[in-house]
This record gives structure tokens, sequence and C-alpha cells, in this order.
């Protein structure tokens, strides 16, 4: 299938598949932003409510070449509309909850607790909008033992697990390069958010969502919190793959290759292709069991033949076999992939200083209701006035708020 057929019927009067979807978004850095991002992307209309002095992800970097704008920021908060709003003050609370009021999920990452002391917590949001669907993203969630303690990305993975099996064997405990904890509790706000709010359109009920970064990441661990629960040992394997062989980051001529085997099938292409046709029906490799039994020795098969080729040759002559083999990529290197262009996963945008960049582009695609970076993140409070004014503030208010700090 092609692009064009794939996108056949799409229709190019809608936002998304969430459009009419209203969001308030009370986040900062990355967890509670990707949340809002994905539901934005989707089509909703996002308010990202902002500090008076930017929240953390402006100040992340790197910063765009070119451009004092943040790269994370432009990243997570675009197809969003901008309101600078001090929350922690009576004025702030009172627009929060107008805002809240008029909206179909309101999503936050503060420490647990904190907005429920400003007057804006679950409780106060239901008492002016009973059917709100309310996401709460935290390192711990909202109740347990640990709920009250500070929880960033890289703690949850440390906390529960992850690193303890990442990196190279006998190595120390390595963290994952991206935001991963903080990514996979976005993902899963995100999804909380649209399960509730379906559940809304068909009961009336709103609800309150608890998202925590460690639970996100142990829900997405494969198995491996019941395994320890279990008593089964786990093992580092670095680039290889417990449950198959050979499989590992081969050092070809010019770089390195990512390349194996799962199937007893491919195990017999394979041997073809190394030149050892005499291996495919040989008992200690002729099953997945015996491969992982033996393997040092595929491994090691594998990585000779590789050594002696370039990078493009290997990832050919297994993608004629049917083998699975990639070039190990950069980042700088994938963005240049035709696939990678292809699926629309660098978009050019101009900034808000317009600065061009090409952001990356939402995950899942829609035949029906496309969904593109429609807008760059905007300035600091660049919708603030306006937004306002829809909820019913005059001019002579709205400078009040500006005067007080409040906006």
């Amino acid at each position: 299938m092609d692009k064009a057929q794939f996108y056949r019927e799409a229709r190019s009067d809608l936002t998304g598949p969430l459009s009419g979807v209203t969001v308030v978004e009370a986040t900062t850095t990355w967890a509670g932003p990707m949340a809002g991002c994905i539901l934005a992307d989707f089509g909703a209309r996002v308010i990202k409510v902002e500090h008076p002095d930017g929240e953390v992800a402006r100040r992340l970097l790197p910063l765009i070449p070119g451009s004092r704008l943040s790269l994370a920021n432009e990243t997570v908060n675009r197809n969003k509309e901008n309101v600078r709003l001090k929350l922690s003050t009576r004025a702030g609370r009172d627009v929060f909850l107008k805002l809240a009021a008029a909206a179909d999920i309101v999503i936050e990452n503060f420490r647990p607790g904190t907005l429920a002391e400003w007057g804006i917590g679950y409780d106060d949001v239901r008492s002016v909008n009973p059917d709100i669907v309310y996401v709460s993203i935290s390192g711990y969630g909202q109740f347990g033992p640990l709920s009250d303690r500070v929880g960033y990305d890289p703690v949850a993975q440390h906390y529960g697990g992850f690193t303890s099996l990442n990196g190279e064997p006998g190595g120390q405990p390595v963290k994952a390069p991206t935001y991963l904890g903080d990514d996979l509790a976005g993902v899963h706000g995100a999804l909380g958010a649209m399960a509730a709010l379906r559940h809304r359109d068909q009961t009336g009920e709103g609800q309150h969502v608890d998202v925590a970064l460690v639970d996100s990441l142990l829900f997405q661990s494969n198995g491996k919190l019941s395994a320890g629960a279990l008593g089964v040992p786990l093992e580092r394997y670095g680039n290889q793959f417990d449950l198959a062989a050979p499989v590992n980051a081969y050092a070809c001529r010019d770089g390195h290759v990512f390349a194996g085997v799962l199937l007893d099938s491919h195990w017999k292409a394979l041997a073809k292709l190394l030149g050892r046709a005499e291996l495919a029906d040989d008992p200690r490799y002729a099953t997945l069991g015996a491969r992982i039994e033996h393997r040092t020795d595929v491994d090691t098969l594998l990585a000779a033949w590789c050594a002696v080729r370039p990078v493009a040759e290997v990832v050919q002559a297994f993608a004629d076999a049917g083998l699975p083999a990639t070039r190990v990529n950069t980042y700088a290197e994938a963005a240049g992939e035709a696939q990678v262009h292809e699926r629309d996963m660098l978009q050019p945008v101009t900034l808000a200083d317009g600065t061009r960049a090409p952001l990356t582009g939402p995950a899942a695609k829609f035949s029906r209701t496309p969904t593109r970076v429609r807008s760059a993140a905007e300035a600091l409070g660049a919708s603030t006035e306006r937004v306002l004014a829809e909820l019913g503030y005059d001019t002579t208010q709205i400078r009040a708020l500006h005067d007080d700090g409040v906006i």
C-alpha cells in the first residue's frame, strides 16, 4: 500500500479524531506535556496553562540552531494554545476553574496534593464541572507509601528495576537515553483520558485518572515484574536477546548492523547465507532451544561473516533472504532515512520566532482523520488575553490580572 491509497478517504475539515474535545493542561517538563501533546496531535484543543516565568521545558538544552528556543519545548508543546497564569494565587485559581468548567479533560503533573492546596485539585474542579476527566501524572501516584515523594524519570527507571537489566552483561545499571518513564506515563495519561472520556460519554460520569511513572514502566516491563515476584532469574543481555540466537549488534567494515534470527526457518536461511548450509539441520542449532544453548557458537559465526563486509551488503543480503537486519543508525542518520520522511516523522514547522525546524511528527496514522503538527509551540502567554476574553473577562479585568502578576 502506498501513502495515497492509505489516505484516500481522508477528511480535511477536522483537526483529527479528537476534534471538538477541549483539554486544559497544567503541566511542566515532559510527562504531563507529553500526554497533552498526544491529545493535541489527535486534534483536541489543548490550552496549556504555564507559570508566568515559563516552565522547565523552555530552558532545556539543546536549543534549536539559529534560535533561542528549546527543542524539547518545541517538540512537546506544539499544537497547543498557551495561557500565562500563576496558579498559586486566588485570582489564578478562579481563572483556572473557569477554564476547567468549560473543558472535557484536565491534565496535571505536579507533586500529589499541590493543586489541591491551590484550590484546583480534582474535587475543586469537579465542583464546577461534575463530569470532568481529571488526569494526574506523578512519580509514584496519588496514593501509596511513596506517593508524597518527589519522583522524576531516572528515579522511576532505577526504582522499578529497568536499569538493572539495561546495559552490557556485567556492567553497571544504565538508564535509558530518552525520558522513558515520562514518555510512557504521558502515553498512559493520554490513553487513560480517552478511556475515561468514552465512559463519560456513555454514562455522564467523570473521574480522576491516576498515572504514575513507576507504574507505567512496570506495566511495560514485558512481565519482568511478575518474574521478579516469582523468583525467576533475570539476566542482562545487552544487544543479545534472551528469547533467540543469534541476535546482536555486529561490527562490519564501515559500521554496525543489528541482525539475527528468531524462527527455525530463519536459521535455515541464515545458514545458507553464511555459506554453511550443512548447519541448517545440525541438532546443535536447528531448533530455537538448541541455538540458545549454543548462543556463543552461532553468535560467533554471524559476527565473523559480518566483520569482513560493509553494512549495506549485510543489510541487503538479510533483506533478500527474508531476514531482519538494520544499520545501527545515529539519530542524525535516522533523520536522513527515506522511511522516516515517507512516514512524516519529520515535519517542517515555522516556530514562534520565525525559525524553521523539522519537528517529530505523530506516531499513529489515521486514514480518515489525519494528524500533523498544525502549529508550533506558542510563545509564553500568546493566547492569554484571547482565552480570558472567551471566558468573559473584559479589558479592564485582564489588565488588572496582568498588573497583579497573575498573568
